[in-house]
């Protein structure tokens, strides 16, 4: 761990663990393995006269996939020295698996008439069905449910809005926590209705193998349901390769995911520089290595850099792996080997989030104070109200009274409320707004 070169495989191991299972070179490896296997098992029960396995040789096909482990990963590397093709070598192992077992009858059979890229464009979104479903997206679901837990008890706490930096119309912090809420749900929809696709179509995508050998067979209508029965979509009309254009769909969601979680990162850092949070301290943490009184907020900063690097390979995967020259070229080989690091950079930001937003509590002192000191956001709702009411030129009358001027405090507010020219009853009605209670929908009562 000390020397890799990734700090996915070393600083952050032990926090994208998970992920192992779906984008390591081991997991590759073992999808190839069950999709040829399945295809075997397809091929016997699509009833070729040469294939008569039992449901007791099938059932010991599958265990090949069930019980595959490191060590045979290790071996399938150990062929591939040798055959300096990795899906080449697959063929060999389950061939030799086949052997051991006295299922020889099949083993021409193993990779019949595909190419190599019928099995990677198969099992690398497999890998990233399972990838989701299994991490990705309860993680992300998880973080949510944290988001809304902390946005339901931070509704009711008023908080002055910043447009351009500057004071404006009062919010609540947990209004502007579900703002990010939404946003996020929005995208988790568009996520899972991204429907992922295999290639599996031969040498160049129409059968030619497979029509020569077999010409009576609906190869078409055989892959469909092959592909369907994995829990994928096969796409039809191929070149050589997957056209990934599915892929940059899901890519692209997952930027436009980690996109909503910077902008919320950089609002609650800045809501930590004001110090309308303050953050727990764990006992012997360290902020500084000069400054002892420091409290950082690192999970936030921490999650930024994450999600910006997320971000930096998901848009050169979206936009390199769609792109392959005539009928294939070997570049997305290389590229598509780095699926998995993009996903570990994303689940680090939410885990890392998620150890921030625990760490945060209000500092309703400090909050309370800034509505304080900025009556002046209340112009608006004077100005409204006395729109509706058919005053001459309220706007023009608050601007001359607000803008630019400093120390505009409740006394300010209210001396121009009662030097106006209205009904005691509508004096009375303004006179009841303050920054603490002027937060629309959400209003409740002063403090």
């Amino acid at each position: 761990m000390l020397k890799a070169i990734s700090p996915i495989d070393g600083r952050y191991a032990s926090k994208t663990s998970e992920l192992k299972d779906y984008f390591s070179e081991y997991a590759l490896i073992r999808y190839r393995v069950l999709v040829e296997i399945e295809y075997l098992i397809s091929l016997n029960d699509l009833g070729l006269p040469q294939l008569d396995l039992s449901e007791d040789q099938k059932s010991e096909l599958r265990a090949i996939v069930e019980n595959f482990d490191e060590n045979q990963a290790r071996e399938i590397k150990s062929i591939e020295v040798t055959t300096n093709h990795d899906v080449k070598a697959v063929e060999y192992f389950i061939k030799e698996r086949l052997k051991e077992k006295g299922i020889t009858d099949c083993l021409e059979f193993v990779h019949f008439a595909l190419t190599s890229q019928d099995i990677n464009n198969t099992a690398l979104p497999l890998l990233i069905k399972k990838a989701s479903e299994q991490v990705m997206w309860p993680t992300l679901k998880h973080l949510i449910e944290v988001l809304e837990s902390k946005a339901y008890d931070w509704l009711n706490q008023p908080m002055l809005a910043r447009t351009h930096g500057q004071p404006a119309s009062p919010t609540t912090l947990g209004k502007e926590f579900m703002v990010f809420i939404e946003r996020l749900k929005d995208q988790v929809i568009a996520l899972e209705c991204i429907q992922l696709k295999a290639k599996f179509g031969g040498a160049t995508g129409q059968f030619n193998a497979h029509v020569a050998a077999y010409p009576d067979v609906n190869w078409v209508s055989f892959a469909n349901d092959f592909i369907d029965r994995l829990g994928l979509k096969r796409s039809v009309w191929t070149t050589q390769i997957g056209h990934y254009d599915d892929h940059s769909e899901i890519f692209h969601a997952w930027i436009r995911i980690n996109t909503i979680l910077i902008d919320m990162c950089r609002d609650i850092w800045n809501y930590v520089a004001m110090n309308y949070f303050v953050q727990k301290t764990v006992a012997n943490e360290v902020g500084s290595s000069a400054m002892p009184h420091k409290v950082n907020p690192i999970d936030f900063e921490n999650a930024e850099g994450n999600l910006g690097l997320s971000n930096a390979i998901f848009d050169h995967l979206a936009l390199k792996l769609p792109i392959s020259r005539l009928q294939r070229d070997l570049t997305d080989s290389t590229v598509s080997r780095n699926i998995g690091i993009p996903f570990a950079h994303s689940l680090l930001a939410m885990k890392s989030i998620m150890k921030g937003l625990h760490k945060l509590v209000v500092n309703e002192q400090k909050i309370n104070k800034d509505l304080d000191e900025n009556w002046a956001v209340v112009a608006e709702a004077i100005q409204t109200i006395l729109r509706r009411e058919g005053f001459p030129k309220p706007y023009e009358a608050l601007k001359e009274l607000t803008r630019g001027q400093k120390n505009i405090d409740e006394e300010t507010i209210k001396a121009f409320i009662d030097n106006l020219d209205i009904t005691k009853k509508l004096k009375s009605e303004m006179r009841k707004i303050t920054p603490h209670n002027y937060i629309g929908t959400l209003r409740r009562e002063s403090k």
